[in-house]
């Protein structure tokens, strides 16, 4: 029996599926594994793989087989609907962009992210100029195509990429009434946590010992060690794909607390990627509803779940008995003073709830920035440090410390930051739901069980995988349109407390 359009569609997003499978283990291989002078060998790679997947996607035959699915889309059945939707717009993306911008761009992030390794270890930003110079001028061209194609703000069509459906407009919303609070909020906070001065953790932690304890938390929690593991890079991120996924973190000797906070963030997002729709699977329905929604899912996890006193009564007997460690600094409320401490710091990946949207903030202005050509290159360490000053009052003493910390720029993510504070926003919604939901969180995750908390998390967020938008999405799970009025009733009910 001969296959309609739409089944013949689904075989040819199989094959884009397989090929960008490829990459993204490839990608996670130069992170963890690859040898340092192998880099142009893997961006020749890389750029094989993206121009092949360019090209299947662009291709004749699909547009023609999209235009008879649609035809008939009363046929199909609502998922299929909306992954018909999805191979369109993805399609749109892919043909705004030529080809040999795709592969110029896979070239120049490979060598760029190589160069951002070295310049990072030996805080030179001038190592890593000439190749982040390079990397925005394509993104910049990128951005113009895609924008005059989807007709939107250049930046908007970046957005689009990472988070759909998400606009400057909204975001400088939510970011407004964030950023109106946040001066006054961070002070109080710190003015109160003045009056409970933690105990500070001493000593040294094997790393074995460390990874132990995150892979025990992993497999309670029902990460599947049998299609996916956990490795050390320079960046924690979690990649592969569903069915392979590949968590990275890293483990600091004297700070035992930082490296398990990085996997349990890892471990949200792989729990999301384990959740979505196997039946979906290799099809643009079945990914996640981009990365804001991804963000949610692994500051849920670590930030409101773990960063908790219910889940540290669970951790402190855990902790005891992998480290042979015992005292007054590893009682719980010792733990959830030490974990949600706020501070003026300098490093994103280590901030507080509370300062970590100044972060985003900041990269969020000086990437348009970078894009429309207001800021040079050659300007940004000391346009990053002198807003770092002005907007938490402390400052960069060098490039490492300041804008040579994240890889997201040298692989060529500009779009992509604003995704970790609106991740916040939804991740404070979705989980005034859930608690309101399940009575009885509190005590289940006391007691190591994470099953109703992920039940809950399947239904609303992970079975959908992009099969609504993300506005619908929030509505349905919450019952109301995405704001950051539960984030910031969370943030004070646990920050503000005497």
């Amino acid at each position: 029996m001969a296959l309609t359009p739409y089944q013949q569609l689904e075989q040819e997003f199989r094959r884009l599926h397989a090929f960008r499978s490829a990459a993204s283990l490839l990608r996670w291989d130069s992170a963890v594994m690859m040898p340092r002078g192998s880099s142009e060998l893997r961006g020749e790679q890389l750029a094989a793989l993206e121009t092949e997947s360019h090209a299947l996607v662009t291709s004749p035959r699909v547009s023609r087989l999209l235009d008879r699915a649609e035809a008939n889309l009363p046929g199909l059945e609502d998922w299929q609907q909306a992954n018909l939707k999805e191979m369109r717009r993805e399609r749109d993306h892919a043909i705004a962009t030529p080809q040999n911008l795709v592969s110029r761009l896979a070239k120049a992030t490979a060598r760029a992210e190589i160069k951002w390794i070295e310049a990072r270890q030996k805080s030179d930003f001038s190592l890593f100029a000439p190749h982040l110079e390079e990397v925005a001028a394509l993104v910049r061209n990128k951005a113009d195509l895609l924008g005059k194609a989807l007709k939107l703000d250049p930046y908007d069509a970046l957005l689009d990429e990472f988070s759909p459906g998400m606009t400057t407009a909204e975001i400088d919303a939510i970011f407004t009434t964030v950023g109106r609070r946040l001066p006054g909020l961070i002070q109080e906070a710190i003015d109160t946590q003045a009056k409970h001065a933690p105990l500070e953790i001493t000593g040294r932690f094997a790393a074995s010992k460390q990874r132990h304890l995150a892979t025990e938390l992993m497999k309670v929690m029902g990460f599947p060690f049998d299609r996916g593991r956990l490795d050390e890079s320079e960046h924690p991120f979690t990649g592969g794909i569903p069915g392979d996924i590949r968590i990275t973190t890293r483990f600091n000797a004297t700070e035992p607390l930082t490296g398990l906070m990085g996997v349990l963030h890892e471990t949200g997002h792989a729990m999301y990627d384990v959740g979505l729709p196997e039946q979906w699977r290799g099809q643009p329905v079945g990914r996640d509803r981009g990365m804001a929604m991804q963000e949610s899912q692994s500051l849920l996890l670590e930030m409101l779940i773990c960063r908790n006193r219910p889940f540290l009564r669970y951790l402190k007997p855990l902790m005891e008995k992998a480290f042979g460690v015992t005292g007054p600094e590893w009682e719980v409320e010792n733990l959830y003073r030490l974990l949600i401490r706020v501070r003026r710091s300098l490093i994103r990946v280590d901030a507080d709830e509370v300062t970590y949207p100044v972060h985003i903030l900041l990269r969020y202005e000086l990437e348009q920035q970078i894009l429309k050509g207001e800021l040079k290159i050659r300007d940004l360490p000391e346009a990053w440090n002198t807003r770092m000053g002005d907007r938490l009052g402390v400052r960069p003493a060098n490039d490492a410390e300041g804008c040579l910390q994240d890889v997201h720029w040298a692989v060529g993510s500009f779009g992509y930051f604003p995704s970790y504070a609106i991740g916040a926003v939804i991740a404070g919604q979705l989980y005034e739901s859930l608690r309101s939901d399940r009575a009885q969180l509190d005590e289940e995750i006391a007691a190591g069980q994470f099953g109703g908390l992920f039940d809950w998390l399947r239904q609303n967020v992970h079975s959908l995988a992009a099969s609504v938008s993300t506005p619908d999405l929030i509505r349905n799970a919450t019952g109301k349109p995405l704001s950051a009025a539960a984030w910031l009733r969370y943030i004070e009910g646990k920050y503000l407390e005497a």
